[in-house]
């Protein structure tokens, strides 16, 4: 497999995610753009896969959605969040 096929598949896990834990949660990308602070447009365009997120965004994200920024990544496959001090 090729790096950019890697690439793809995660971005596909990435989206793919992002919209499950939204929905799971019961919340709009409007409720998101209230919760991180992120514009619901540049929200949408992350969990389309159109634009990548920064890493603070992440953060904002596994805060907002309660999971880890490995879940989002794709890294785990957990979805609880590790202990916050």
């Amino acid at each position: 497999m090729s790096i950019g096929q890697y690439a793809i598949i995660i971005l596909v896990i990435i989206v793919n995610r992002l919209k499950e834990l939204r929905k799971e949660k019961g919340l709009t990308q409007i409720q998101m753009q209230f919760l991180t602070g992120i514009d619901q447009s540049d929200y949408s365009k992350i969990e389309n896969g159109k634009r990548y997120y920064t890493f603070e965004q992440c953060k904002r994200i596994a805060l907002a959605l309660d999971t880890s920024m490995d879940y989002l990544a794709g890294i785990t496959d957990e979805k609880k969040p590790y202990k916050r001090k």
